[in-house]
C-alpha cells in the first residue's frame, strides 16, 4: 500500500503544471502555444515575463521536493518513490494528455530532498553552464547528469540508480535539442525554441 500511495502522490504533485497555470493566471496566454510549447521555465522566459518565469522554476522545484518531504513524512522510506512519481508526474501530465515538462528543475528538487550535497553540484553546474555558454538545453542536460556522477562520488549509492534514470529521462525529453545541437541550429537564451 505505501509504495502505490507514495508514487501515486508524488505523481498527483508532479503533475501540476506551474507554467501553464502561473501563465494564464498572469495573463501571458497558454503556453503550449508559445515558443517551444514547453511546458517549463525557459518556455515562460519566452513571454517576456521574467518573474512568471523564476516563479516556475522554483515551484516546478519545490514540488519535487515536497513530494520526497511529505511522502517521508506519512510513509519513512518511501520518498524516493515518491520522487519517481512526482518527476513522471511532471514529465508526463495526465492533465495535459501526457505532454509535460522536461524536468530539470523537478529532478533538482528530488534531488535536494534526497541528497544535498549532489543537489548543490547539480545547481553549481546548471547555472554555471547557463552562464557561460547561455544554451538552456545543454545546462540542463549536463546538471541532470551530474546528479548521479556527484551522488556515487559521495557513496550515495541508495540513490545513484533513481538519479540516473531520472538523467536518462531529461536525455529523452531533449532528444530535439539535441538534433538541433547536432545541426548548430540549438537557440541561446532569447531564442525561439529550446
Amino acid at each position: 500500500m505505501a509504495p502505490t500511495g507514495a508514487l501515486l502522490l508524488g505523481y498527483l504533485l508532479g503533475s501540476i503544471p506551474f507554467g501553464v497555470l502561473l501563465t494564464r493566471i498572469g495573463g501571458a496566454g497558454d503556453l503550449r502555444a508559445i515558443g517551444s510549447g514547453n511546458i517549463g521555465a525557459t518556455n515562460v522566459l519566452r513571454t517576456g515575463r521574467k518573474g512568471l518565469a523564476a516563479a516556475t522554476l522554483l515551484l516546478d522545484l519545490l514540488k519535487g521536493a515536497a513530494a520526497v518531504w511529505i511522502v517521508d513524512a506519512i510513509w519513512p522510506g518511501h520518498g524516493v518513490v515518491a520522487g519517481a512519481g512526482a518527476f513522471l508526474g511532471h514529465c508526463y501530465p495526465v492533465w495535459l494528455r501526457f505532454k509535460g515538462g522536461k524536468g530539470v528543475a523537478t529532478m533538482m528538487g528530488i534531488v535536494l530532498a534526497l541528497h544535498p550535497v549532489s543537489a548543490l553540484a547539480y545547481a553549481v553546474v546548471w547555472l554555471g553552464l547557463l552562464g557561460l555558454i547561455r544554451i538552456s538545453s545543454v545546462a540542463g542536460m549536463v546538471a541532470a547528469i551530474s546528479a548521479p556522477v556527484s551522488a556515487a562520488a559521495f557513496g550515495a549509492f541508495d540513490v545513484v540508480l533513481l538519479f540516473l534514470a531520472l538523467a536518462l529521462i531529461v536525455l529523452w525529453k531533449h532528444r530535439a535539442n539535441i538534433d538541433r545541437l547536432m545541426s548548430g541550429e540549438e537557440p541561446r537564451i532569447g531564442g525561439d525554441r529550446g
